[in-house]
């Protein structure tokens, strides 16, 4: 085959919190992916949010240009499924199937996946792909291999690797933003678990590709939608939210376990593939090959972008905000009039709970956000109002608006995204599964 064989293997709420990024979460077989192949350290989704992350990546497009702007759980569907990249290269002649799952569109059969591997076999997710893997056949294929893990399952996570031990909260650095509590160390070591188990589950399916020598040929692209699911983190803009694991390992460079500083958004992976696979890139992307980084034998460009950019607009909640961020500096804006923060949007936790026994829920959260990424890589220094910074300011602020408005975002002109099919809560219900709940298009008026 000359074509590269594909597969798209992702986890769900992970960000960067994986062994190869430094944390001490013992996940080797992904540590193992990334010693072999190309890691960038500096990569973001393009939503933190669920559904439309997956998009984003998938389309390559921004979530507002896609017009995927809330979840499948809560009746959105991409609009058109064909400009899926499994769809791309099922017409360019890729066996395409899907093993696990996909929250991007509602009705399965319209997403460009020839086989639904759920649908041949009960068995487990890493199960079905391996099987897949060991088959016989003439044509590259594209295997889209979808987790639930490291997603809550509740309050907190029931996952953790078969047949060993609990993580020891006692000995557990609580994720970056928080205190050295025990309720966020006793909330991490249960992240951790279940990283672990994804760790075990993922390494299933990179052993098949060894066992039936598909590693050579095969461009694995190890992904996540966004951050992890604690306060601040999912569904917000900061890097907490936004900074995801991209690990990728195949041909053309993506090998030799690189480590690459370069700002890449995960819209960027669309072309990339189109490159790699050589056919033609659609017209609709807006994102750029990665290529040009891992070329060479020592790496090749420096750079491919000076910025990358996200949005947020539902997810149990309307909460419309934007995001510009360059190496050093980071500009958000909310777009909605609510001064603190919409609690339902953020998932129920050990670690919520305890933030909002502390006051988080009456915290402001200011209608501009400035931070220097240098000095204040965690984000709690706002320098809007910092006479110092306002040439930055201004500059980010134009950065913001120009994207926005070149990629045909209705904020500038239309004070909601609407969508007649999803469904919202009230702003001030306790969390996404309880509560009145809203049709988006009357609740929030007609407006699109």
């Amino acid at each position: 085959m000359s074509q590269p064989n594909i597969i798209y293997i992702h986890s769900h709420d992970t960000g960067r919190y994986v062994q190869p990024y430094g944390f001490a979460i013992p996940t080797p077989n992904i540590q193992k992916l990334a010693e072999g192949g190309a890691l960038f350290r500096q990569a973001f989704c393009a939503n933190p949010t669920c559904s439309p992350s997956r998009a984003c990546l998938l389309t390559g497009q921004w979530a507002h240009s896609c017009d995927m702007t809330g979840l499948v759980n809560r009746g959105w569907s991409l609009p058109e499924p064909e400009h899926l990249l499994s769809a791309v290269l099922q017409g360019a002649g890729y066996e395409t199937a899907l093993a696990g799952f996909q929250h991007v569109v509602r009705d399965v059969e319209t997403g460009g996946w020839g086989r639904v591997l759920a649908k041949e076999s009960d068995t487990a997710t890493e199960d079905r792909a391996v099987a897949f893997l060991g088959e016989e056949r003439e044509k590259p294929f594209y295997l889209d291999i979808g987790f639930s893990e490291t997603h809550r399952k509740g309050p907190g996570f029931a996952d953790q690797p078969e047949g060993e031990a609990k993580a020891d909260a006692r000995y557990v650095r609580p994720a970056l933003p928080f205190l050295d509590t025990p309720q966020a160390r006793q909330d991490m070591a249960e992240n951790i678990d279940s990283a672990r188990t994804l760790d075990m589950k993922m390494g299933k399916v990179f052993e098949a590709l060894k066992d039936n020598d598909l590693v050579k040929n095969t461009l694995v692209i190890c992904t996540t939608d966004h951050g992890i699911a604690f306060p601040s983190m999912k569904c917000h803009l900061t890097d907490h939210g936004t900074g995801v694991m991209v690990i990728m390992r195949g041909p053309k460079g993506f090998t030799g376990g690189k480590v690459l500083d370069a700002l890449v958004s995960q819209i960027d992976i669309f072309p990339t593939v189109c490159e790699l696979a050589g056919i033609d890139r659609p017209e609709w992307l807006q994102g750029v090959s990665m290529l040009p980084l891992v070329a060479g034998q020592d790496g090749g460009a420096d750079s491919i972008r000076d910025a990358v950019f996200a949005d947020v607009n539902y997810h149990a909640c309307y909460e419309p905000q934007r995001m510009v961020r360059t190496e050093r500096w980071k500009y958000i804006r909310k777009f909605h009039n609510r001064e603190t923060i919409m609690l339902p949007n953020c998932d129920q936790s050990i670690t919520k709970d305890h933030w909002k026994e502390h006051g988080w829920h009456e915290r402001v959260v200011a209608e501009e956000r400035l931070y220097d990424l240098m000095f204040d890589p965690n984000e709690t220094n706002n320098l809007v109002n910092d006479s110092t910074y306002e040439e930055v300011l201004v500059s980010m602020r134009s950065r913001l608006e120009t994207w926005m408005k070149e990629t045909g975002d209705p904020l500038p002109d239309h004070p909601v995204v609407a969508h007649p099919d999803g469904v919202v809560n009230e702003e001030d219900d306790p969390s996404p599964s309880t509560g009145t709940q809203h049709n988006a298009r009357e609740y929030y008026g007609h407006t699109t």
